[in-house]
């Protein structure tokens, strides 16, 4: 009868390990890596997420790690996922009404959803449509769909003298008087209630009904049963009067007569914003969580969405709203691990905040592992190595420190690899941009920053050499002035880093009389040894724009 009960949370309460916008390969492996570290502890807990496609440098080191690419997530407003309780008691779509009645009033339920043998969600039974379904003008003439033999039993609180009929399907009449009438009605397939007569008894088995209700338990005489064993049909006995009877038979319509079939559904990926205006727009004042495919989950009222929910998250390789996933603003953040400068973020409590400023945020990982003298198991290793290779190139950048040098030390013991050559070949991997269109190219790797006011989004290529970008200069200006525009920002930055000279080229976008004022005139600009967007260029830039009125 009844699916389930009350449940509080269909599943764990999960952390997102989540790193910035267009995720580079520091980024994902270290979500990864924070993701293991933090399971040891509680297991299953923490969800490496991204915030993103993975560029191809990226998806090479996942292959070679063997490692499954974090969970997609587009955005961290709270869903219905995150609800802690569902009401996830259901009944299938044969429950004759009586009994759902009764569910409904014995668990001070307003709606009862209905479902197949397969838990597919079909209806749903309101206080409404109860009274609906027997408080009508028309009167229809008794019947009853089927049923079987011991639901009817049930329900009529009645024994079964003769059981021949598994189920039963037809009209019901009551016969006390003018029994010619009735039986020039009757047919195989209809039940008939009669009284303490058992000539009319005798008479009503002879003309072959399905099945015979003797009401106010009257007695039963030994002709009557053998000769409706004679016909193979059924015989109940029941204290009900022969009106109680009717009345009962009338509350033993199955689930799916009465049901609703035009009823408000949420999927759990639905933000909780929507459930509200989808449960305030029905007459039901509920919604019913289904999977994708339909299949039943749970039940929610406006006063499940009364709670303050969010979604929990911990923030790596960034500090910036402008560079977190969608929906920060509302997410509970828990943690931040970074190495990059200290951005404008706020949080409601406290958080746990790690800024180290060494050459990748899969550093900081690493050293967690170290300190507490457990290793990451090998295709972790693995990557934590590459998010550190990648974010120095191969410990070339000027941001690379001792710390650094260590866990890669440490990282190539463990996952057996010689961090030379995989460092080579990462950069090969990275600087491989003969198939990306230009427009990728320039928003691949972007960080979006605020500085005195200036909006600005510095993006970083990395080249062999500077052949590729004075080939198609025109373009990039033309391009770059196009992102402008799209991004809505006052500067957009694109650096060229060769990482064979160690240096850079830089193209901007911005307004004219902006780039005048910064005597940015000539373009590209040739910047030797600036290597790090962060470190490098980021401060030259910030002292610049801090001179402007």
């Amino acid at each position: 009868m009844e699916q389930g009960k009350d449940r509080s949370s269909h599943q764990m309460h999960h952390v997102y390990v989540i790193g910035h916008r267009q995720p580079d390969t520091d980024s994902i492996c270290s979500v990864i890596g924070y993701a293991e570290f933090l399971n040891h502890g509680e297991p299953g807990k923490y969800i490496p997420a991204r915030c993103g496609e993975m560029n191809e440098e990226t998806q090479f080191v996942l292959s070679c790690c063997r490692t499954e690419q974090p969970v997609s997530v587009e955005s961290v407003e709270a869903s219905v996922e995150d609800l802690p309780y569902l009401d996830s008691r259901s009944v299938q779509e044969d429950i004759p009404a009586i009994d759902i009645a009764r569910m409904m009033d014995a668990n001070d339920m307003r709606n009862m959803p209905v479902v197949d043998s397969k838990g597919m969600l079909r209806g749903l039974v309101s206080e409404y449509g109860l009274a609906r379904a027997y408080v009508q003008q028309k009167v229809d003439p008794l019947s009853l769909a089927p049923v079987s033999l011991d639901t009817l039993a049930r329900i009529l609180n009645a024994r079964v003298l003769v059981g021949k009929q598994v189920t039963l399907e037809g009209r019901v009449y009551t016969v006390i008087d003018a029994l010619p009438v009735a039986l020039s009605r009757l047919t195989t397939r209809d039940i008939v209630i009669v009284g303490d007569n058992e000539p009319a008894q005798l008479v009503l088995i002879s003309a072959g009904i399905a099945a015979l209700i003797i009401a106010d338990g009257a007695p039963v005489g030994d002709r009557v049963i053998a000769a409706a064993r004679e016909r193979v049909m059924s015989i109940l006995s029941t204290p009900l009067d022969a009106f109680g009877t009717g009345k009962m038979i009338s509350l033993s319509l199955p689930g799916r007569m009465i049901m609703e079939t035009e009823i408000p559904t949420v999927l759990l990926t639905d933000s909780l914003e929507a459930a509200k205006h989808v449960i305030s727009s029905s007459k039901y004042r509920t919604a019913c969580v289904v999977e994708a495919g339909g299949i039943f989950l749970g039940q929610i009222s406006r006063s499940a969405l009364m709670q303050d929910i969010h979604k929990s998250v911990i923030l790596l390789d960034h500090n910036e709203v402008s560079q977190a996933v969608e929906g920060i603003e509302n997410a509970e953040i828990l943690e931040i691990i970074d190495h990059h400068r200290l951005g404008a973020i706020t949080t409601l409590k406290p958080v746990k905040f790690l800024n180290n400023p060494v050459g990748a945020t899969s550093t900081i990982i690493t050293h967690k592992f170290m300190d507490v003298g457990v290793p990451p198991a090998p295709p972790t290793a693995c990557l934590l190595l590459a998010g550190i290779l990648s974010d120095t190139l191969g410990l070339r950048m000027s941001t690379t420190t001792a710390e650094d040098r260590a866990a890669v030390q440490y990282l190539a013991g463990v996952a057996g690899i010689d961090p030379s050559r995989y460092g080579n070949e990462l950069i090969r991997k990275g600087m491989n941009l003969s198939s990306i269109p230009l427009e990728e190219l320039l928003t691949r790797d972007i960080k979006r920053y605020s500085l005195f006011g200036w909006d600005l989004i510095i993006a970083q290529v990395m080249v062999p050499s500077y052949e590729f970008n004075q080939t198609q200069e025109e373009e990039i200006d033309k391009t770059l002035r196009h992102l402008r525009e799209r991004f809505h920002v006052d500067l957009y930055i694109v650096m060229f880093t060769n990482v064979v000279e160690e240096e850079s080229e830089v193209y901007l976008a911005g307004e004219d009389a902006l780039l005048s004022r910064l005597e940015l005139h000539d373009r590209p600009l040739r910047r030797p040894g600036v290597m790090s967007r962060k470190k490098d260029y980021l401060p030259q830039l910030g002292q610049m724009l801090r001179t402007l009125d």
